[in-house]
């Protein structure tokens, strides 16, 4: 397929809607050569503040020397910027292929895969061709049955719990953290943002669990951060402390570096006298109005 017909064909997917499960993804990855066996992964989960905590992780990887893949969504204009490998979008070409490879894959398939499932093996394969040292992974949505959470990460990260897409996470403070709460992984470390204490109480009791280190991120950064607002500051010390977390040695020349350099589209960005943002819900919008 050219890219305007792969694009068409990814596009035709969302016509099956939002199916949360794990299933089609791991047979995807196995037709893909299960490159999430080699890659290694650093999991975030949340409401609000997922890319920017990407975004920040991404930079530090990237100013101490690492090939960092990233992989985000919704993109903003062009579909390819959910997936860069050291800030650079897969090219059209290359989306091309390996969409016109998951095409082939799935022909015979009674049901198809969904559009974020397509999306997240596109990414870890592409991840693995590129030959990244580590590779970014946001989740679509909730955590437990996200297509993203067929990879066992370095470590798992959980922002900011609050209400949102209550249709499939449930209505309540409480569920929606327990459906975060399904990227944890035994042995694997965890750190959490800052929570109300019904959504900490959930966490902590997932993590007793199955034996899964928690710890909780409270302060805030004080270096120079290159994305506005107060909570991006908190933003930035979950980020730095879910690099330690991995076991990752990233100079604090990289951390301070990285932070003061991190850029991420449609968070309280100025353009001339306007300022976008994407807040969608009354949590972002509160952070918003307080950036205001």
């Amino acid at each position: 397929m050219t890219y305007p017909e792969a694009l068409e064909w990814l596009d035709a997917t969302q016509l099956f809607g939002i199916k949360l499960g794990l299933e089609k993804t791991r047979l995807l990855l196995d037709a893909a050569g299960n490159p999430e066996r080699t890659g290694r992964f650093l999991h975030v989960a949340g409401t609000n503040g997922k890319g920017s905590v990407c975004a920040m992780i991404d930079a530090i990887l990237r100013a101490d020397g690492f090939r960092v893949g990233l992989t985000t969504s919704p993109h903003l204009v062009d579909f390819r910027e959910r997936v860069t490998v050291n800030g650079r979008w897969i090219s059209e070409i290359e989306a091309a292929q390996l969409l016109t490879q998951i095409r082939n894959w799935t022909t015979s398939w009674e049901n198809l895969p969904t559009f974020f499932e397509i999306v997240t093996v596109l990414a870890v394969r592409f991840f693995a061709d590129e030959h990244t040292d580590y590779c970014v992974l946001e989740t679509g949505m909730g955590g437990r049955l996200d297509a993203t959470n067929a990879v066992t990460p370095l470590v798992s990260v959980i922002t900011p719990i609050g209400i949102d897409h209550a249709q499939w996470l449930g209505g309540t403070l409480t569920a929606i953290a327990a459906e975060k709460a399904g990227i944890f992984k035994p042995g694997v470390p965890a750190v959490s943002a800052e929570q109300c204490p019904e959504v900490r109480d959930v966490l902590e009791r997932r993590a007793a669990e199955i034996g899964c280190p928690l710890t909780f991120v409270t302060e805030s950064v004080t270096t120079p951060v290159g994305l506005r607002g107060s909570h991006q500051r908190k933003n930035a010390a979950l980020a730095v402390a879910a690099v330690r977390a991995a076991g990752i040695s990233a100079s604090d020349l990289a951390v301070t570096t990285g932070l003061a350099d991190v850029r991420w589209p449609g968070r309280f960005q100025q353009v001339g006298r306007f300022v976008l943002d994407g807040a969608h819900n009354p949590h972002g919008a509160r952070q918003l109005v307080a950036t205001w």
